[in-house]
């Protein structure tokens, strides 16, 4: 049976046949593009970090805001203390696309994460050529060969790779492919329910040498608390951010500051 996380994929596919552009040129577009910045030193500064998302819209909410201005929004993550900014570029179901990724990076100095479906390598080559400096692989939409490979181009590219776990299966299969970054999504990207246990039965068992990354359905600074006990050094938030009135008095009373 078919789930919501196959009928993302198939439009991602869908939208990539439009858009895509000879692998020769893709290539000189990725020799051309910025520097990569370091999001593993950046999530690994003292205290608890925030990837800061720039989010309009998502398949279990619908609309969540309109964000006229990416690049302005970014800003104030940044000013706020944001450590990373991750920026959706799916289009169909998030409402992001390529160019918001691209106006957020020119306009922030902290590094960029491109929050996306990546099931191809045409896709991590894309993603270096817009300038992002960390990819998001999630292990339920991929098979172990093509998390080894996917993981290996982005290394042999200089990004950073955030690899994302729903499950204590998907979990075990990031530790084995030597993922750094390791995200624990609470919502269940198949099924779009949210499993409030996520974080405290699944961070526990990532060994503390790996980067722990809290992802989805964080809204008050007792569930970050809780993260951070359970050992996540960072949180991903983006819905409660994009519908915070004062998004950087929002990461503020998340963190605690």
């Amino acid at each position: 049976m078919s789930t919501v996380l196959d009928s993302i994929v198939a439009g991602v596919l869908e939208d990539l046949k439009a858009r895509e552009i000879p692998l020769m040129q893709l290539r000189e577009q990725v020799a051309n593009a910025p520097v990569v910045r370091n999001a593993f030193d950046a999530l690994a500064k003292p205290g608890m970090q925030i990837i800061a998302e720039v989010k309009r819209s998502s398949p279990s909410k619908g609309a969540l805001a309109s964000i006229g201005d990416p690049a302005e929004l970014a800003a104030k993550y940044e000013s706020a203390g944001a450590a990373v900014i991750s920026v959706l570029t799916e289009g169909r179901r998030f409402g992001g696309s390529s160019t918001d990724l691209v106006a957020v990076r020119s306009a922030i100095t902290i590094p960029v994460l491109r929050k996306d479906f990546i099931v191809t390598e045409y896709q991590v080559l894309e993603t270096r050529a817009l300038g992002a400096d960390l990819l998001l692989l999630i292990v339920a939409a991929l098979d172990d060969s093509q998390l080894r490979d996917f993981q290996a181009l982005a290394y042999e590219l200089g990004l950073s790779v955030l690899v994302e776990v729903h499950d204590e299966a998907e979990l075990d299969r990031a530790l084995a492919m030597n993922a750094k970054i390791i995200g624990v999504n609470a919502r269940n990207l198949k099924t779009l329910e949210i499993h409030d246990d996520a974080f405290t039965r699944l961070l526990p068992l990532i060994p503390s040498d790996r980067m722990r990354v809290a992802e989805s359905g964080i809204s008050t600074r007792q569930q970050v608390e809780a993260a951070e006990a359970a050992g996540a050094k960072a949180i991903l938030v983006g819905e409660t951010l994009v519908r915070a009135g004062d998004p950087a008095l929002a990461i503020s009373v998340l963190l605690g500051r």
